[in-house]
């Protein structure tokens, strides 16, 4: 059982690390051949970057309350619904500060979620690292992502099409912040230099070479769908009954997909409810779909880094 979950966390992690690199490599592609300031290209790629993200959050409740009884089970959902729908009323009613909250609260969630699933990686292959690599590689793989794509020169035209307010949300402190993120990246690459993490370095490198050369709304998409939600799908495998006994069953594959069929139901949930909140917005929904999708997703994150959190200080504890 173990090295079959061992060979699914392998593959996964060197699965979005392709990915990262195959989308900065397209990017450049792109933006060299139709030019910078295309983003019919960029859009397509978010979109899909997206779809492939959203289900990794919908077994939350089956992690959560997995021998629950009904009743139990819809008020969770109730109350994790609720908190999504008070989330996104907060966005739309206070877009900068909101914004701000939603980039504060994802970097922190993306990196300590990142450095979790390294943890229990290196659980499975009987790899040591210390606390001090665990946290210096979350703080810098949860920013880089993060940050960086908002604060480069190219995010005031992929903010303009989300929404033109938010392209002042830094309030001018661009410079400060991009030294911020510099010095910590920088330390936590000399720190994991130092332990010869080689492997996280090269995922620290994936990920300035997106946040570099991808522009912002196809690098903070291909991150979220294609390495954080690939990432904490593979760690719902080690939670879900029908993903270990593939497992015991040696069929990684297989307990894989068990964790993914089951969040389907969520992409069309989402999808319908965005539509549905873009027929009563003022905008056509051309205008408003992409803004109004990334404030779901913004939104859902809430609850969902609330029910993560225990199984992220589990892993990192051990």
């Amino acid at each position: 059982m173990e090295s079959a979950k061992l060979e699914t966390f392998s593959i996964i992690r060197r699965f979005s690390t392709v990915i990262v690199i195959a989308v900065s490599s397209l990017s450049f592609i792109f933006s060299s051949w139709l030019g910078a300031d295309s983003l019919n290209w960029q859009v397509v790629i978010a979109i899909i970057a997206l779809a492939v993200g959203i289900p990794h959050g919908a077994l939350d409740h089956l992690v959560t309350l997995p021998r629950s009884n009904p009743t139990k089970m819809a008020i969770f959902i109730v109350i994790y619904v609720a908190i999504a729908l008070v989330a996104i009323w907060a966005i739309l009613q206070w877009n900068v500060w909101g914004f701000i909250a939603v980039v504060i609260m994802s970097a922190t969630h993306f990196g300590i979620g990142d450095s979790a699933f390294i943890a229990e990686l290196n659980q499975l292959s009987a790899r040591k690292r210390s606390q001090l690599a665990t946290w210096s590689y979350a703080a810098a793989a949860g920013s880089i992502p993060v940050v960086i794509p908002l604060i480069n020169s190219r995010s005031t035209e992929a903010l303009e099409m989300v929404n033109p307010v938010l392209i002042d949300w830094h309030h001018g402190f661009e410079a400060e912040i991009l030294i911020g993120v510099s010095l910590i990246s920088t330390l936590a690459i000399l720190i994991l230099a130092r332990e010869r993490q080689y492997r996280d370095l090269v995922d620290i490198a994936a990920l300035v070479a997106l946040v570099s050369v991808a522009p912002p709304l196809v690098a903070f998409a291909t991150y979220f769908g294609c390495w954080h939600a690939m990432r904490h799908t593979a760690r719902l495998t080690s939670l879900l009954p029908r993903s270990q006994n593939f497992y015991q069953a040696g069929r990684p594959a297989k307990a894989f997909q068990m964790a993914v069929i089951p969040g389907l139901p969520a992409l069309a949930g989402t999808l319908i409810f965005v539509l549905i909140l873009a027929a009563f917005a003022r905008e056509s929904i051309t205008d408003q779909f992409l803004w109004l999708t990334l404030v779901t997703i913004w939104a859902l994150t809430v609850p969902h880094m609330l029910v993560t959190a225990r199984l992220d200080r589990a892993a990192l504890k051990n």
